[in-house]
């Protein structure tokens, strides 16, 4: 199995972050079927998957959602193994910047945890939007809040409150080149994230916390 760049970086922070990763991921699972509350026959779109499985927190969705049978997992790397390691759920290869190859509204409901933050500039994540919206009924996605004093992706604090630019400019001067692109890391903030969806289309907002901070924004609604 190919090690995805995302991982290159998350891995060094190992262990610890891993345990509180799922944690917290756990917890917007809880949230996901309180706010969506799936029923057995739903079709549920998971968009985002990673090939690298060698985290607990990896694709915990396909883990922890009961009903595989009708649920189909799709990225941009290849995440074919997880129809053999969870019986039932299909896997579907996707384009980056190109229409989902689904149908409109053939899903009840998308999930997406934490892509949105990789697929490039606003307008490039609005688009992800958008394709999500087409393909379904009802939608949940979750982001790393921008305005958490840890950076996740690359542990360091603080430096990502600076202009997104310098922000940049630093993450390459450290060595962290990968990071220091838009297309790979564009962080949100809770009104930059709901400014991605139609103005006319009713969302919720909600977050996760730690110590009183939030650590990462969840959004989510019907289209109908």
């Amino acid at each position: 199995m190919n090690e995805s760049p995302y991982y290159e970086d998350v891995a060094k922070i190992a262990k610890l972050a891993s345990r509180i990763s799922l944690h917290f991921r756990k917890k917007m699972f809880e949230k996901f079927l309180s706010a969506m509350q799936p029923q057995e026959d739903y079709k549920v779109l998971d968009l985002g998957v990673t090939n690298d499985d060698r985290f607990q927190e990896s694709n915990y969705f396909e883990k922890l959602y009961p009903y595989k049978k009708n649920l189909v997992c799709a990225g941009v790397e290849d995440g074919s193994f997880l129809e053999a390691k969870y019986p039932g759920v299909h896997f579907v290869s996707v384009e980056p910047h190109k229409p989902l190859p689904f149908a409109d509204q053939e899903f009840d409901i998308v999930f997406s945890n934490a892509v949105i933050e990789h697929v490039g500039n606003q307008a490039d994540q609005k688009a992800f939007v958008k394709e999500m919206l087409r393909v379904s009924r009802a939608f949940f996605l979750t982001t790393p809040n921008r305005w958490f004093p840890i950076e996740f992706h690359t542990g360091w604090p603080l430096l990502h409150y600076l202009p997104k630019h310098i922000h940049r400019s630093i993450l390459s001067g450290l060595g962290k080149a990968y990071w220091s692109k838009e297309e790979n890391l564009n962080l949100l903030s809770a009104n930059e994230l709901q400014r991605l969806f139609p103005e006319n289309l009713r969302v919720s907002l909600s977050n996760i916390r730690l110590a009183g901070l939030v650590t990462n924004l969840i959004v989510y609604g019907s289209i109908n």
